[in-house]
């Protein structure tokens, strides 16, 4: 025991942040209660009246014994019938009242969670790329879930459970005061310390077990999950019984740990057994002497006795209740510390809807690194004129897609500026600045919905007649005619039931169908064989036509009849010009393109000594 207390400095000090931390989380939640407050108020006094009614139990029944002890003989009859009404008018007002008080509370709970939800979905949309770039979707869908429970639990749990209790107790000692000796109230207060006390210390000691079977838990379905998403890997390499044996090592850790949980729970409530069994037996031996004396009637044994009965009722389940308390808090904690995650990109005050006049799309001087010491664009200058092309090459990691993140201004820049039509884009609003933007990325993920829905989400008030126009003008209409559920087959999860070609025409469609101004191609056909390259490549420029457009790509192929095409290495533009510029020039373009006509031309000799 002595080296447990010796452990105990740290875990008080863990305690008492734990105590900052949960009050602070309460005073989060409390204003999204109070919009209710009239509700709030009447459940409160719902409350106190469930447990006056239930106090008066017992006082009635005291009355009914005496009554019954002084006059046996025809005893019954001799009750006043009022006293029979009485309590079955009391037992029915304490269900009533509570029925009445969780009636009227349950649009308050509810009405906390899906605010507070809402809001929390609406910040993290809000959120800048950097922070989804790091977050883990699963981690952070899953504190939002437990955080919506949490909401639930705590309220349910106060309301229904800790406060009702603390008012009965209240009553309970101050009827024992007024009518009895101080020693019944003295026992009952220091049996409660005691028991309270007890539950509290053995359930903080329990804690530590139960965060170990829940991590245990969570790694277990995490290895879970992941081999099981990655069936395909784990046959490639015959590694089934090796993914067996890691899930088995974790499920040992959790068998063992569980069982702890178990066994420190039959400790937890033997304890409060032995207290409450002291607790009744001593108020049990004070009401016998009171009653062996004649100053109390064995009506006042029966009422005591029964207050100490339905005071520990509700204390049974304190460990439970005091655990999952903590449990709630922890999990909104870790909600509402989403909602204070701090909004990188945010319009600036004032900020004016973008007002398009042509579209003309101007870098100057840009400066930007993700992270402080690895800089990846270096005073990046270009203008792309409205309704023309201007096209993005260079080698991997030379900060290509960077140049489109930062024109839908998921990042703002560090030094320069980025302007539509000379308008700076961190002064203007981002819903209108995205508005304008449509872009056909190199990785099309697709919603687990319908092909209708995924095209239609270019713009949802879109009717059914404009989405099929969408999808003809990127040459998929035929294709979803072919498929059994047409334009209502599902395309499963990010659009995996669909080819790389399939999915960028959808992709494409869905930007057809958003009719932006200004178009960004970020190496859309970098992922397809040649021949699906070279379809979808006429659909760009057929779309990109009189529209201002970015194209950024590794394929030198696919940008040659650009207007303007900028060789960006190492985030600086090293070269700029036509097609044809830049090949007479001789530079790094010309040896790239080059080297990129070898390859295909070797591709194709080697395609064609196959079908020798």
């Amino acid at each position: 025991m002595r080296r447990t207390h010796s452990a105990d400095p740290s875990t008080a000090a863990h305690t008492k942040s734990l105590g900052r931390s949960d009050w602070h989380t309460i005073k989060t939640l409390l204003p999204y209660l109070w919009q209710y407050k009239w509700r709030v108020g009447v459940a409160l006094l719902c409350l106190v009246a469930a447990k006056l009614a239930n106090v008066g139990v017992p006082v009635l029944l005291k009355h009914i014994v005496d009554r019954l002890s002084t006059t046996p003989v025809l005893a019954a009859a001799s009750i006043p019938l009022a006293f029979i009404v009485g309590y079955g008018l009391l037992r029915v007002s304490t269900s009533v009242f509570t029925e009445l008080r969780e009636f009227l509370f349950a649009r308050v709970t509810q009405s906390a969670v899906h605010t507070i939800a809402l809001k929390t979905f609406r910040h993290l949309h809000a959120l800048n790329m950097r922070f989804h770039l790091n977050r883990r979707t699963g981690g952070v869908t899953r504190e939002i879930d437990h955080g919506m429970r949490g909401i639930s639990s705590l309220i349910s749990f106060t309301l229904y459970s800790i406060l009702p209790t603390l008012v009965e107790i209240s009553l309970v000692l101050g009827y024992l005061m007024l009518h009895y000796e101080i020693w019944f109230s003295v026992i009952v207060v220091c049996s409660l310390c005691a028991y309270i006390l007890f539950t509290v210390s053995v359930t903080n000691w329990r804690t530590r077990f139960r965060r170990q079977v829940n991590e245990l838990d969570a790694r277990a379905a995490a290895r879970a999950t992941d081999s099981l998403l990655n069936f395909e890997t784990v046959k490639y390499f015959n590694n089934e019984e090796y993914e067996a044996r890691r899930y088995d090592d974790t499920l040992k850790q959790q068998e063992t740990t569980a069982v702890r949980v178990q066994q420190s729970l039959n400790l937890l409530n033997s304890g409060q057994q032995v207290l409450i069994g002291i607790g009744v037996t001593l108020i049990l031996w004070r009401a016998a002497v009171g009653v062996h004396n004649g100053s109390m009637t064995l009506g006042d044994l029966v009422l005591v006795n029964a207050f100490m009965i339905q005071l520990y009722i509700p204390l049974n389940f304190l460990g439970v209740i005091y655990r999952e308390i903590k449990q709630s808090l922890a999990d909104m904690e870790r909600m509402f510390k989403l909602l204070n995650e701090h909004q990188e990109i945010q319009d600036a005050p004032g900020a004016q809807p973008l007002q398009l006049r042509g579209a003309e799309v101007q870098f100057a001087h840009v400066d930007f690194s993700y992270e402080s010491n690895r800089q990846i664009l270096f005073d990046v200058s270009f203008t792309i004129p409205p309704g023309h092309t201007v096209a993005v090459v260079g080698p991997s990691g030379s900060g290509k897609s960077t140049l489109s993140r930062l024109l839908f201004r998921f990042y703002d820049v560090q030094n320069g500026s980025i302007a539509i039509d000379g308008q700076d884009i961190r002064q203007v609003t981002q819903a209108s600045l995205r508005a304008a933007i449509g872009i056909v990325p190199q990785d099309t993920v697709l919603f687990n919905d319908t092909i209708f829905y995924n095209i239609a989400y270019g713009r949802p008030d879109a009717t059914a007649d404009e989405v099929i126009a969408a999808a003809r003008v990127a040459h998929i209409h035929d294709f979803i005619h072919t498929l059994p559920q047409g334009y209502d087959t599902v395309v499963g999860e990010r659009g995996l039931k669909l080819s790389g070609g399939e999915k960028q025409r959808v992709a494409i469609a869905r930007t057809v169908l958003k009719n932006p101004t200004i178009l960004v191609f970020d190496e859309a056909t970098s992922a397809l064989d040649s021949k699906t390259e070279q379809a979808i490549q006429a659909e760009l420029l057929h779309i990109a036509r009189g529209r201002t457009t970015l194209m950024i790509a590794h394929r030198l192929s696919t940008i040659a009849s650009a207007d303007r095409i900028l060789v960006l290495e190492h985030g600086r533009i090293v070269e700029q010009g036509t097609h044809a510029e830049l090949l007479a020039r001789g530079g790094l373009y010309a040896q790239s393109w080059a080297i990129q006509q070898r390859e295909k031309q070797q591709v194709k000799s080697s395609a064609d000594e196959l079908i020798r």
